[in-house]
């Protein structure tokens, strides 16, 4: 098989052949037809976290076919030829308190394919550690948009259902990018009325596209006491207070997107109203299996540049630049 890997911060990706070792009774080899690229992606390429090692493959929103399965998998979930996708965590313990209360996404021996070095998804076909974590694809979503669902979408989904956010709810989202843009989609969908709130004039028309019934741009304060719930999808750091006043009494703001600096804020915004602060995970295989047949009803997809692999420092940069509109996908 072939891997794309690159062998220092920065890149430039190389191609390099490999044989597949045996597999394993849980685990599930995928011929991968795309591959989403997100900014996790290019932060383990540039070494922005600190953690990388090289050489390395990385991709974590892969989408293929079945093409071999090890003696334990389920046959009735996971059979050769099926269309299935592998997201950022492709195996766990199954025997953690996390893993047998259904929350898998907790485990701390998960098998993480975004860190995991030479398995990743930029590669021509991937590899599960357990079949419980690869998800079919129905067949309503189209290979190229569904691969961000993997991750953007299994990011941005799960805390609908973890905080109870509710159709009759004000919402809003802060960022309109890889992840807003399909948080905007599922809770238009959901039922809420929806805010975007954006750095950017120039998105507006696409928030609105999305879903977004308003729209507020950075530079004006976000309205106090009007939302039940707040997503964050930006690494920025914000100002907290305004956003933490932002929310109405029991509301809660989700952080989905990682700011780059502390956390800080007046705790009394959080006590008088009873305002709770949250961070987000990507979703258990449960949750991403509930988010990708959410999707497929409602046709939610992510918009999507599509780039032939052998363009694929192209697709890094386009996404390391900010420029991608508003997914970068690869075709293996």
């Amino acid at each position: 098989m072939l891997k794309y890997s690159v062998d220092k911060p920065g890149g430039p990706i190389s191609v390099i052949e490999a044989e597949a070792r045996p597999l394993g009774p849980r685990e599930v080899d995928v011929r991968v037809t795309h591959c989403g690229v997100c900014n996790t992606d290019v932060s383990l390429i540039d070494n922005a976290y600190g953690i990388s090692r090289y050489p390395m493959v990385v991709g974590h929103e892969a989408v293929g076919v079945v093409i071999g399965v090890g003696d334990e998998v389920d046959p009735s979930s996971i059979a050769v030829g099926q269309r299935v996708g592998v997201g950022a965590v492709a195996g766990s313990c199954q025997a953690c308190e996390w893993c047998l209360s259904g929350r898998q996404n907790l485990c701390p021996r998960k098998d993480v394919t975004a860190t995991r070095g030479g398995d990743g998804g930029f590669a021509s076909q991937v590899r599960a550690s357990d079949w419980r974590h690869v998800q079919p694809i129905p067949d309503g979503l189209d290979p190229a948009t569904a691969a961000p669902l993997l991750c953007a979408g299994a990011t941005v989904f799960p805390p609908l259902l973890r905080h109870g956010v509710r159709p009759i709810d004000r919402v809003a989202v802060v960022g309109v990018g890889g992840l807003g843009h399909l948080a905007l989609q599922f809770l238009r969908a959901w039922g809420c009325h929806v805010t975007a709130i954006s750095s950017s004039e120039s998105k507006a028309g696409d928030a609105r596209r999305f879903g977004a019934h308003d729209v507020v741009v950075v530079g004006e304060e976000p309205p106090a006491g009007a939302f039940d719930f707040v997503l964050s999808t930006v690494p920025a750091d914000l100002p907290w207070d305004a956003y933490l006043a932002a929310l109405r009494p029991g509301g809660t703001l989700c952080l989905v997107g990682v700011p780059h600096g502390r956390l800080s804020f007046a705790p009394l915004g959080m006590f008088t109203g009873e305002r709770k602060v949250a961070g987000g995970n990507v979703g258990t295989p449960s949750e991403q299996r509930a988010m990708l047949g959410f999707a497929a009803r409602h046709g939610i997809a992510a918009q999507v540049e599509t780039f032939p692999v052998a363009r694929i420092d192209e697709a890094l940069d386009r996404v390391r630049q900010g420029t991608a509109r508003y997914r970068a996908v690869l075709e293996m």
